[in-house]
This record gives structure tokens, C-alpha cells and sequence, in this order.
């Protein structure tokens, strides 16, 4: 039996780790490639003596040489938490232009299928709600959230472009706000930072009043999205997320009810373009790869939770 070959750029990262389990539980052989800027070999260490499994150590935004016979690209790479983009700019900009830039032509040497990972903030702080495929955002270039946005925005431009002019076969995937195993306690977005308050007893602070909303869809359900649009003929984007809306308020006070915790909910100045509501429409990932959410958000933050406790526990 054939096994298809896939490269996944930022596979060390958090949810590029969980595809490169996936593929292979699929039957595929996977290189992995990431150059451990925000990713971590700790994510793919129980992949290590895999025969089927290849890390490459390498910035995708350089030339990507990788012989032999290539069948699929995922592009993962990239920083993707605010903590993490705002500290690293040039870096966020260049992966997001130079390294798409890098393996689409990957893509188009070997006539593999390329599949992007690009996000819900391309629809910035938006005017409409919930947001859909459609929608074409509203997003401030040049303000400090920027330099994640316009550079997803520039590598679904130029996705479609090598699609429409080169002939690749393309796929795009919007990823709404993901959580779950292998998150970084320290990586700045709500729910790491939230958990890991919790279970170090300190108070959690919230951004703003808490009204703003998130919609929160576990690890493995984004996963499975991922994959079916993978294998899908779909060359437009398609969001995956979870459509379960919710307030930062109220996930703050899931966690300390979750997690049995005395914290308090503090509150700071809401950060600069931060988005005020965040909700997929999914109507499009229902209809054509027949997908939807199945972890609910409780089960998904006691599994979450447990795994964060674990990581404390080897820290002290």
C-alpha cells in the first residue's frame, strides 16, 4: 500500500505537532520541518524512532531543498500567539511572505497539494458578526497586531496566485481560537494563561472589561478539520473552529471553577486592535467536508488542565 509524503513546515509548533500525528496515524511518512523559533522538539519527542517520521532542523523563509517525491505540504510556520509575534515582528512578516513564498514553490517543483495554515485574524476586530468565508475583515496594517495579520492575509493572496496562475493545488484553512495539549504556559493567549495562573494559586487577569468574546475549539476536533479539508478538492478558505461563543469574563470564571483554584479576576487595559467578538460561521467546513465540533468545552479544559498540571509539576 502507497504512503503518501508530507511535509508540515512549523511541525514542532502546538497544532503543527498534533498534524504530523495525524498524518501518520493516517498511513502517510511525514517531514517535519521547523527551525524551533517558537516550536519545541519536546512536541514531537514521542515521535522520535518513527521510521515513518523525518525532523529537519531549518527557517523555511530560506531556500526548502528536500529530495525525493512529495505528495502534500502543510505550511504551519509561523509565531501565532501575540506574546510571541510582538516580540518577534520581522520574523512573523518574513515566514508569512518569505516562507509561504518558499514552500508554495515547494509545492510547485514536487505537484504536491499545499494546504496553508491561515487564521481568524485575517478578519481583524470585525464588523461583522459571526464571521464568515466571505467577509473581507477589518484589519489595521499598521498598528502592532499587524504584523500577524496583513501577514496571513499576504500568504492567502499569494496561495491563491500560485493557484490560479501556477496551477497548485491549493487549500486554506482559517483556524479559529485552538486549545489543548501542548500549548505553551507562557505563550500569551487566554487559556494557557489563564490555566497557568490558576494552578500557581495567582489571581488571573483579564484584558479589558471581559465582555470581549472568544469561541474556543479543542485541539483534536481542529485536527480533524484540518485533515478533511486536506483531502478535499476545496481550494477556497474554510474555517475551522468551534461556533460555542463565549465571553472572556465568563472562561476566566470555567477556569477557576475548573481547576478548584482561591484566584481572583484582576483586570488590565485591553491591548491595542485586540478583536471584540471572535465567532466562525461553519456553515461552509458542515456542507462540504461534512465536519463540525464534537469536544465539548468542559471536557476539552479538564483534558487541557491536566496536561498544564503535569508541565507544572516537572517545573518545580
Amino acid at each position: 500500500m502507497y504512503s503518501p509524503t508530507a511535509v508540515v513546515t512549523g511541525g514542532a509548533g502546538f497544532l503543527g505537532s498534533h498534524i504530523c500525528d495525524k498524518l501518520l496515524s493516517e498511513n502517510f511518512k511525514v517531514i517535519c520541518v521547523d527551525n524551533l523559533l517558537t516550536g519545541s522538539t519536546d512536541n514531537i519527542s514521542n515521535l522520535a524512532g518513527n521510521p515513518a517520521f523525518t525532523f529537519i532542523k531549518h527557517d523555511v523563509t530560506n531556500y526548502i531543498f528536500i529530495p525525493g517525491r512529495i505528495d502534500y505540504i502543510l505550511h504551519f510556520a509561523s509565531p501565532a500567539s501575540p506574546i510571541d509575534y510582538l516580540k518577534l515582528p520581522i520574523q512573523t512578516l518574513k515566514v508569512g511572505s518569505l516562507g509561504t513564498h518558499k514552500a508554495l514553490g515547494l509545492a510547485k517543483e514536487k505537484k504536491a497539494t499545499f494546504l496553508l495554515a491561515s487564521t481568524s485574524e485575517v478578519y481583524g476586530d470585525p464588523a461583522v458578526h459571526p464571521q464568515s468565508e466571505d467577509y473581507w475583515g477589518n484589519v489595521n496594517p499598521i498598528g502592532p497586531r499587524g504584523v500577524y495579520d496583513e501577514a496571513k492575509r499576504f500568504s492567502e493572496a499569494l496561495t491563491m496566485a500560485y493557484n490560479r496562475y501556477h496551477g497548485v493545488d491549493t487549500r486554506i484553512v482559517r483556524i479559529f481560537n485552538t486549545f489543548g495539549p501542548r500549548m505553551r504556559l507562557a505563550d500569551g493567549r487566554a487559556l494557557p494563561a489563564f490555566i497557568g495562573q490558576a494552578l500557581r494559586g495567582e489571581d488571573i487577569t483579564v484584558f479589558g472589561d471581559g465582555s470581549q468574546t472568544r469561541s474556543f475549539c479543542y485541539v483534536s476536533d481542529q485536527i480533524d478539520g484540518i485533515f478533511k479539508l486536506l483531502i478535499s478538492k476545496e481550494t477556497n478558505p474554510v474555517n475551522i473552529g468551534n461556533p460555542e461563543e463565549i465571553s472572556v469574563k465568563q472562561f476566566a470564571e470555567e477556569v477557576i471553577k475548573a481547576t478548584k483554584t482561591k484566584s481572583k479576576i484582576i483586570y488590565q487595559e485591553l491591548p491595542v486592535d485586540d478583536p471584540k467578538v471572535r465567532q466562525p460561521n461553519i456553515e461552509k467546513a458542515k456542507d462540504i467536508l461534512g465536519w463540525e465540533p464534537k469536544v465539548d468545552r468542559k471536557k476539552g479544559l479538564d483534558l487541557t488542565i491536566k496536561y498544564f498540571k503535569k508541565i507544572l509539576s516537572k517545573q518545580t
